[in-house]
């Protein structure tokens, strides 16, 4: 089926509705996925998205009809699925999502035992392999179904990482982008002293407000005002699946991840002080001057999920980050959650007594950045060496690890294509100099040329 083969991407799967991905297909995975793994239980959860019921129920009939029983938590975010998986001790999990992509897409992301991810090196391209041909051993077994419900436990999880006692009540503006976060922070809110300022919170697979995305400069608007308007302490947005979460300080001004990176591995550190913290390669300079300053290991691995999954495990660290606000935890199986770092926040600000702002005004004055700037074009190998031959001469070190990385005394820049859509993408940072930094972005900018 060739509309199989189109929807497997390096680390999960993501279609175009009814073509790319559809309830056939989805039980078509689910079958393939027991014929691989052959787990005798697994959990499964779905996003707000009008197709992820029917998916997600078409899904478990191809698990059942290969003998594997399956727990359904329902609506539900990215993580419960890693959370549930881990800490009931299920042979795998997956869940229906197509996190921030358009609305007519679609997709799945696939875990097995202990939470690990299954990626295009480990296993999905055979799931998608076997899906595609149907060629399917006869199970002597039928799988069964039933409903499970891991939120309270879930909530207990999230809590152990702040200390309630310290915790001030703050005013807190949240926007769920009509995603799965409301439901969570309804029922952490039990428990927190603070006030929340709720933003498009009921969940909503219309999308009346946008697909959430608030890595989209434009998408942030409604976040700074709530948090001007209301004199907020700070805010936080998510995507749709919330295993990403953005910061605004006081101020309502939107704060890079690379910045949040830094910020959690000095709070891990203090408590854990030799810790190895896991870095991704496009923006650097900061998390190795606070992660070697607070008596750590920085250690770089390649960019996207699963490389760093798998980094952390190897070096046993305690915190990995990327840029683009995906936060992993050694405490949750090693796995990305968008709930665990903004109650880490919390506990700073109280602990503190600094606002947000205050915690990062050093660190992006040391070190601004240009955060991440996409463009399409037409050749990204001959852009490479096009690049690569420009600034070679001039660099100190350079790294391949991800894409191009290229330091210069006072500033360095990483230029790589993207797993998962057809552009470039590119950072530049420098050492304490925002002109200088601004001004060599704007030189790579002319030289890729490409359209946003």
């Amino acid at each position: 089926m060739k509309e199989i083969l189109r929807c497997f991407k390096a680390y999960d799967v993501r279609g175009r509705l009814p073509d790319e991905l559809n309830e056939h297909v989805a039980e078509r995975i689910g079958r393939a996925y027991a014929e691989f793994l052959k787990p005798g239980k697994i959990v499964v959860g779905r996003d707000i998205r009008n197709s992820s019921e029917g998916l997600c129920r078409a899904l478990a009939d191809g698990l059942m009809a290969g003998g594997v029983d399956v727990h359904d938590i329902g609506l539900c975010g990215t993580e419960e699925i890693y959370y549930a998986t881990f800490s009931q001790v299920f042979d795998g999990g997956i869940m229906v999502t197509a996190s921030h992509n358009p609305i007519d897409y679609n997709g799945m992301k696939f875990v097995r035992q202990g939470s690990r991810p299954i990626s295009g090196d480990d296993g999905l391209n055979e799931i998608r392999d076997l899906a595609a041909s149907g060629l399917f051993s006869e199970s002597m077994y039928s799988g069964t179904r039933q409903n499970l419900d891991v939120k309270a436990s879930y909530i207990n999880h999230l809590l152990g990482y702040v200390d309630q006692a310290l915790l001030r009540p703050l005013k807190i503006v949240v926007n769920a982008g009509n995603g799965c976060a409301g439901p969570i922070i309804d029922l952490l809110e039990k428990h927190l002293p603070c006030q929340f300022i709720k933003l498009n919170h009921e969940p909503d697979g219309t999308f009346p407000n946008g697909i959430p995305n608030p890595l989209l400069p434009e998408n942030r608007s409604a976040t700074t005002e709530a948090v001007v308007n209301s004199n907020a302490d700070f805010g936080v947005a998510w995507d749709g699946d919330f295993d990403r979460c953005f910061f605004f300080d006081e101020q309502g001004r939107f704060i890079e991840g690379y910045y949040i990176v830094g910020l959690l591995a000095e709070s891990f550190l203090l408590r854990k002080p030799g810790g190895r913290i896991i870095h991704d390669p496009r923006l650097t300079w900061n998390t190795i001057d606070i992660v070697r300053k607070s008596g750590g290991v920085p250690v770089q691995s390649k960019t996207g999920h699963a490389f760093i999954k798998a980094r952390m495990r190897e070096e046993d660290a305690i915190y990995g980050g990327e840029m683009s606000a995906h936060h992993y935890f050694k405490d949750f199986a090693y796995c990305d959650s968008g709930m665990i770092p903004w109650l880490l926040v919390y506990g700073l600000i109280c602990r503190s007594g600094k606002t947000l702002g205050q915690l990062v005004n050093d660190r992006m004055t040391a070190f601004p950045a240009s955060g991440e700037i996409n463009r399409r074009v037409n050749d990204p190998v001959e852009l490479f060496d096009l690049v690569r031959k420009h600034y070679s001469s001039q660099a100190v070190a350079s790294d391949e690890t991800d894409g191009i990385s290229l330091e210069m005394p006072d500033w360095r820049f990483n230029l790589r294509s993207s797993n998962t859509e057809p552009v470039v993408r590119l950072n530049v940072e420098s050492r304490g100099d925002a002109a200088l930094m601004n001004a060599r972005t704007e030189e790579l900018l002319q030289m890729i040329g490409g359209t946003p």
